[in-house]
């Protein structure tokens, strides 16, 4: 009778062990899983930011008090940089 609750105990004790050892390998596949989706958001953040900064360029070139000849090409010019600056950010994203 004591022989048979120890076995039943040691079945349980295993089982036991097996679920935590399963619940830990979850535990540590979650806090990896969060780790990346924390590094995809500062990343869309900082693309935001970055657009942010681009809309700000263009109301600035937009509302620069220039003759028509120039206003064009320093539009143009502000325009390939900001174009420039998202080569530049794609290419930092990879």
């Amino acid at each position: 009778m004591i022989q048979e609750e120890i076995q039943r105990l040691e079945m349980l004790a295993g089982k036991v062990a097996d679920k935590l050892q399963l619940l830990e390998q979850d535990n540590h596949a979650l806090k990896e899983e969060l780790f990346v989706l924390k590094n995809k958001l500062d990343e869309k953040e900082q693309m935001l930011e970055d657009f942010k900064n681009q809309i700000k360029i263009a109301k600035l070139v937009n509302s620069l008090p220039v003759e028509d000849i120039e206003s064009a090409e320093l539009r143009e010019k502000i325009n390939n940089y900001i174009k420039e600056i998202d080569n530049i950010i794609t290419y930092l994203s990879e």
